[in-house]
C-alpha cells in the first residue's frame, strides 16, 4: 500500500480521541479474554456451549465496533452506549444458556461495567451495575432453582461501589488532564506572544535608534542646506548681471540647484516637524477667521497658476478650542495636496459646517480624484506619488487632528475631484476627562 492510499486512514483515525482508543482496544481485550477464560471451566452437559465459536464470533463483533467508531467518529459515544446494550444483553444470554444463577459468566458483568464508568462516568457505571444485577436476576428466575433477591442486590452493590469509585477518579483525572492541557496551550500561547512582543521590541529599538540618527542627519543637514541655498542665490546674481549664451545657461542650471535646494529644505523642515511633534496648546479660536485668513494666503500663488480658491463659511460655527498654529498646518497641509491635483482653470473650495456635535472643515478640489492604488497607503509616513513630495504631509495632517481628538477623511467625487473632511468635536474627550498628575 503507498504512503497516499494510508492516508485517509491516518487521518481517520487522528479524529478519534486518546480515551475512545482507549476504551474500545480495552474492551474488546478484557471481554474477549474474560469469555476465553471463563469458558475453560467445565459446564455440565447439558449447558456446553461451542466456545471457539463463541470466542470468534465475540472478538468480531468487537472488531466491528471499533471499525464503526474509526468510520464514524462523530458518533463514537452513541455507538459505544449501543455497544454496551449488546455486551449486557450477551452475558445474559451466556448466563441463561450455562445455568443461570450457577454459571460463572455472571463475572464477565465486572469488567463491563468498570470499563463503562471509567469512560462514561460514574452514574452510568451505577446504572449498569443496576441493570447487570437485573438481568442477573432475571436469567436465575429463568433458569431454576431461583437463589433470591439477595445474590442479585450483592451483585449490584459490589458492581455498583467500585464503578462509582473508578467512575469519580477517571472524571477528576480527566479534568486535570483537561487542565494541564488548557494551561499547555495558554503557556505556548503567551510564550509565542513573549517572542513576537520580544521581535517586535527589538525592531521598535532599531527604528527609535535609526530615527534619532535620522533626526540628527536631518538637523545637522540644514546647515549645509542653508548654506548652498545662500551661495547659490550669490551665484544667480552674478551670472545675471553678465550677458551671453553661456550666462544664459548657467542661469538655468543655477535655478535647477535652488529649485533642488528649496525642496531638500522643506523635505528636512517637514521630517523634523513630523519627528518633534509640539504639545498642542489649546485657546478659543474662531475656525471661520482662520479659515479666511488661509485662503488670502494661498490666493494670490493659486492665482499665479490660474487656479482659483473659494471659501464657504458656516456663520454658525462657534468658537472651538484649538491650537491655532497647529490646525493651520494641518488645513494648509490639505490645501497643498488640492492646489497639486489641479491643472490650469481647476477650483479649490474650503468649507466649514457646525451640526451641534461637531465643527467640519472640507477641503474640495475638482482635479483627477484619488486613484484606488494609491488610496490604502494615503496616509502611509513618506509615500508620497509626486517627484517633490515628502509623503509627510497627510500623516502630519492626520497626527495634528487626532491631538484634537478629531478624525480625518476622504471621499472621492465621481468626476470632480476629492474632498477631504476634518471633523473636529465640540468637547474634546481629552479636555473632559484631564489626566491626573
Amino acid at each position: 500500500m503507498t504512503s497516499g492510499e494510508r492516508k485517509p486512514w491516518h487521518a481517520i483515525f487522528r479524529l478519534l480521541e486518546r480515551d475512545e482508543r482507549v476504551f474500545a482496544v480495552l474492551l474488546a481485550v478484557v471481554m474477549v479474554g474474560g469469555l476465553s477464560t471463563l469458558g475453560l471451566v467445565p459446564l455440565r452437559p447439558r449447558h456446553r456451549i461451542d466456545l471457539y465459536w463463541l470466542v470468534f464470533w465475540f472478538a468480531a463483533y468487537k472488531v466491528g465496533i471499533f471499525a464503526l467508531v474509526t468510520v464514524n467518529p462523530r458518533a463514537t459515544r452513541a455507538i459505544f452506549v449501543g455497544a454496551l446494550a449488546i455486551d449486557l444483553l450477551i452475558v445474559f444470554a451466556l448466563l441463561s444458556l450455562t445455568g443461570g444463577a450457577d454459571s460463572l459468566f455472571y463475572l464477565l458483568f465486572f469488567p463491563l461495567v468498570a470499563i463503562n464508568a471509567y469512560y462514561f462516568g460514574p452514574w452510568v457505571g451505577l446504572g449498569a451495575a443496576v441493570v447487570a444485577g437485573g438481568l442477573y436476576a432475571l436469567a436465575a428466575w429463568l433458569v431454576p432453582p431461583w437463589a433470591g433477591w439477595t445474590p442479585p442486590l450483592l451483585l449490584a452493590a459490589f458492581f455498583g461501589l467500585p464503578a462509582m469509585t473508578l467512575g469519580l477518579v477517571a472524571e477528576r483525572e480527566r479534568r486535570a488532564r483537561n487542565e494541564v492541557e488548557r494551561l499547555n496551550v495558554e503557556l505556548t500561547g503567551t510564550l509565542s506572544r513573549l517572542q513576537t512582543a520580544q521581535q517586535e521590541l527589538l525592531v521598535a529599538e532599531r527604528m527609535a535608534t535609526v530615527g534619532r540618527l535620522s533626526l540628527k542627519v536631518a538637523h545637522e543637514v540644514r546647515n549645509p542646506i542653508s548654506a548652498i541655498e545662500l551661495n547659490a542665490e550669490l551665484l544667480d546674481d552674478i551670472v545675471r548681471d553678465r550677458a551671453g549664451k553661456d550666462m544664459d545657461e548657467a542661469a538655468g542650471l543655477v535655478t535647477a540647484i535652488r529649485d533642488q535646494v528649496n525642496a531638500l529644505d522643506a523635505l528636512t523642515e517637514e521630517y523634523l516637524a513630523f519627528a518633534r511633534f509640539p504639545k498642542p496648546n489649546f485657546e478659543e479660536e474662531s475656525v471661520n477667521h482662520l479659515l479666511q485668513e488661509l485662503a488670502d494666503f494661498i490666493r494670490p500663488v493659486a492665482t499665479r497658476q490660474g487656479l482659483s480658491v473659494q471659501v464657504e463659511i458656516d456663520p454658525s460655527v462657534p468658537m472651538l478650542e484649538v491650537d491655532r498654529g497647529l490646525l493651520r498646518q494641518a488645513i494648509l497641509n490639505l490645501v497643498k495636496n488640492g492646489l497639486e491635483a489641479l491643472s490650469s482653470g481647476g477650483a479649490l473650495t474650503i468649507t466649514s459646517h457646525f451640526d451641534a456635535e461637531a465643527i467640519e472643515i472640507a477641503v474640495s478640489d475638482t482635479g483627477g480624484g484619488i486613484p484606488e492604488a494609491v488610496a490604502p497607503r494615503l496616509f502611509e509616513q513618506f509615500f508620497t506619488t509626486k517627484p517633490q513630495g515628502t509623503g509627510l504631509g497627510l500623516s502630519i495632517a492626520r497626527q495634528i487632528v487626532e491631538e484634537h481628538d478629531g478624525e480625518i477623511r476622504w471621499v472621492n467625487r465621481p468626476g470632480r475631484g476629492a474632498t477631504f473632511t476634518i471633523r473636529l468635536p465640540i468637547k474634546r474627550a481629552s479636555a473632559a476627562h484631564p489626566a491626573h498628575v
